[in-house]
């Protein structure tokens, strides 16, 4: 069971439904994506609680994805092998983002080539 492969998917399921809103099971991973995903203005908000023993995610969606998915395998990447992973799962270069698990945290593909490290690839959003 990939629980961040089921939160993108339902992510995106909601996002194509038209909803405002949906709920997922919190990790940490789920929730650093989620903040990239916010800085970059592709969900409006979420926030934390718990639900009996388990700790669960509002999320409040601002319908601008057209599309998103998970990375699998995830490949590892340098800031100069990550261009031809762009051009593979982005539609264009100022369009959509990659989403990195670094040493850093979690970033975007434009941070990790400002940065000037490596990661490897968890999902992409455009």
């Amino acid at each position: 069971m990939d629980r961040f492969a089921d939160a993108i998917n339902q992510i995106k399921t909601n996002e194509r439904i038209g909803r405002e809103g949906c709920v997922l099971h919190s990790t940490k991973l789920i929730k650093s994506v989620l903040e990239v995903m916010k800085k970059e203005s592709y969900i409006a908000d979420y926030e934390e609680f718990t639900e009996g023993k388990f700790k669960m995610i509002k999320l409040k969606l601002s319908n601008k994805i057209n599309g998103m998915g998970v990375i699998k395998p995830r490949f590892a990447v340098s800031y100069k092998t990550i261009q031809k992973y762009e051009m593979r799962y982005v539609p264009s270069r100022d369009f959509g983002v990659l989403i990195v698990s670094t040493s850093k945290g979690v970033m975007t593909n434009k941070e990790l080539k400002t940065e000037k490290i490596g990661g490897r690839l968890l999902a992409y959003v455009y």
